[in-house]
Parts: structure tokens; sequence; C-alpha cells
């Protein structure tokens, strides 16, 4: 098992974490514009009132996505995805460089494999808020603010399930087993489901999930929507003013329990190829964190990826067999990214050719 402190001083650990906290506090507050919102503060009490409302006009136009943009302020925000999942891979990049300078080669290579894997497994994510978006019908402009807090929210909760992984890994060497298979069985589902939902267009059963039935315990639920406000305050039947959380509480919620059932499949995943604690953290939060702005530059073009699921489902195969047989047999740590890259590079690939094909056929029936 991997130590934290193996292949570097409790020094090195603490100047990348200085690193890493700087990278990711600065590079969030920018883009969940949280540094624009202080701007505004700063600019009312100056008296810019019109700046403020431009700004505001400006964030709120950011979050509409069209695949192919027409309008200048479609352009601009599909821009700004692109130019976003650009930053947070390059960050990610700069920190594996900062990591081999600190700790050396083999723990850069464990970093960018369970970033890899990590990254990988979350684009299967945003098939599914997708889903819950078009079922719960929020319009684009209002997505950014739920993906915001369930990115939030996601990382605190991954942090305690990956210190738990690691935890038992380290108690019981046993559940090395228990991962290995739980990794398997998901990667035989998914390629069942693949089947079952090929070329259907699905919607979600809002009031049968199992996050919605259990919130309705405690809030009444409205599907009215009061612009991008989580809780709504109306008279129930009675003619009493309660408290109703609406469409967006329910979709930051049914995110929140999505997140926590790929967690339960990504993160042993990665423990599959290191227990070392600060791998295992950094590399989730810079996947997790890159994924709103890969959602919305990538949200209109989820059905063009017709591979992608089969190809996650033997991502998932190969690392939950490398956990099975590594008491008996260690596959390189080399092999392993190489093996992990050439199947999602594959299965990108054949999506775009199927993609083309398509659209010549198109092209020869007019």
């Amino acid at each position: 098992m991997d130590s934290i402190i193996v292949g570097g001083s409790n020094a090195n650990y603490e100047i990348i974490w200085l690193f890493f906290t700087l990278f990711v506090g600065i590079a969030l507050a920018i883009d969940f514009g949280i540094i624009g919102k202080i701007q505004c503060i700063f600019r009312m009490r100056n008296g810019s009132r019109n700046s403020i409302n431009n700004t505001h006009q400006q964030r709120e136009t950011s979050s509409v996505l069209s695949v192919e943009p027409k309008s200048p302020q479609q352009q601009y925000v599909f821009k700004r995805a692109f130019v976003w999942t650009i930053i947070w891979i390059s960050l990610a990049m700069i920190f594996a460089a900062i990591i081999y300078l600190a700790l050396g080669y083999e723990k850069t290579l464990l970093f960018v494999t369970g970033y890899a894997i990590e990254k990988s497994l979350s684009v299967d994510n945003m098939f599914v808020f997708l889903l819950i978006f078009s079922s719960l019908a929020i319009p684009h402009i209002y997505q950014h603010k739920v993906l915001m807090a369930g990115i939030l929210s996601a990382i605190i909760m991954r942090i305690g399930l990956i210190l738990a992984g690691v935890s038992l890994l380290e108690s019981f060497h046993w559940m090395i087993y228990i991962f290995g298979g739980l990794l398997l069985f998901t990667a035989i589902r998914m390629l069942i489901q693949k089947k079952n939902e090929h070329g259907e267009k699905k919607e979600m059963a809002i009031e049968k999930n199992i996050a919605v039935r259990i919130m309705k315990k405690f809030v009444p639920i409205t599907f009215e929507l009061d612009n991008d406000k989580f809780l709504l305050r109306k008279n129930n039947k009675n003619g009493r003013k309660l408290l109703y959380a609406t469409p967006m509480l329910v979709a930051l919620v049914i995110v929140e329990m999505t997140d926590l059932v790929f967690a339960l499949d990504s993160i042993p995943a990665i423990l599959a190829i290191t227990t070392d604690s600060f791998i295992v953290i950094t590399s989730n939060i810079f996947a997790i964190l890159g994924l709103r702005s890969l959602y919305f530059l990538l949200a209109g073009m989820m059905e063009k990826f017709y591979y992608l699921k089969p190809g996650l489902a033997m991502i998932l195969f190969f690392v939950g067999s490398k956990m099975l047989v590594s008491e008996y047999f260690e596959i390189p740590l080399v092999i392993s990214l190489m093996v992990i890259f050439g199947i999602l590079a594959s299965a990108l690939v054949l999506s775009f050719i199927r993609t083309r094909q398509q659209q010549a056929n198109m092209v020869i029936d007019k």
C-alpha cells in the first residue's frame, strides 16, 4: 500500500497542497463567478449600478448552450465553455508537472492515470445530468447554478468516500476483491444498459426517483420554477403559506444522489491504481471541477458519442480485472495508462467516424 509520504517528504507534500489550494481556489473563484460578484459589490459602493446589471446579464447568458451557435451571445457561451475546459485540463497537467518536480516520476504517473480514469468516467455523469434537466424542464440559463452547488458538495462527499476507501483497503486487504468485483459488475451493467437504450430517447421518472421520494418526507415539492430559486413560498390547498422545493432543488438532490452512485464506481477504479490519499483526492477534484464547463460544451452532442459507454465499460472491466489479479500479477502502471487512453481514444474516434457516416448518408438521401 502507498503511504502518504512515500516518494517525498512531509515538507514536499505541504508545498504541493499549497499549490493545489491556490490553483483550485483561484480558478474556481473565476470560473464560478465569485470574483465577479466581489467586483459587483465594489462597483455598487462606487455607484456603478449599470455595470453591475451588465455583468449580471452576461453571467446569466453565459449559461445558455447551443451546439451550433448562431447569435453572438451563443458563440460567446460556446467559446467560454471550450476555454474553461482547456483551462481545467491545463491546470491538471501543470499540477502534474509540480508533482514530478517534488515527488518524482512514479507519483506523477499515478496522478495522470487517476485523473484520466476519473475524467473519462465523469463524462458518463453528463448523460444523466442532461436527462435530469430535460425531465424537469430546467432552462440552460439556470442549470449552471445547480451544477455549481452540486460540484462543490460532491467534492466534500468524495473526499470522505476516498478516505473511507483507503482506510478499508489498508485495514482489510481482502476488500480489494470486493471493489474489483463491483467494477466488473458495473462494466457488465453498462454494456447491458447500452443495448437496452440504443436509439431511444428516455425521460427520467422523477416521481419514482428514490431521492425525490425521500425528499418529499421532509419538504413538499412543486414543479413550478421561480427563476433560479431552490425554495419557493406559496399557498397550499388549505390556503396556508408553506415552503416548497422547486425543480432546482429537486435537480440538485438527484444530481448529488447520482454522483454518489458514480463515485462508488469511480473511486474504487482509482484505488486500483493507488491508495495514496493525496493522489486520489487531487486527481478526483481536478476531474470534477472541469465537469461543469465540459457539460455546457458537450451537452448538445451527447447522442453523438455512440461508443463512449462501451468504452467506459471496458475501462472499468480492465481496472476491475487489474484489482482482482493484483495479488498474483502486477500490471505495470505505464501499460495501464496506455490501455485506458487507448480505449477512450478508440471510443471517440469510432464515434466520430459513425457521425460522419450518418451525415454523409443524410446528404445522399436528400
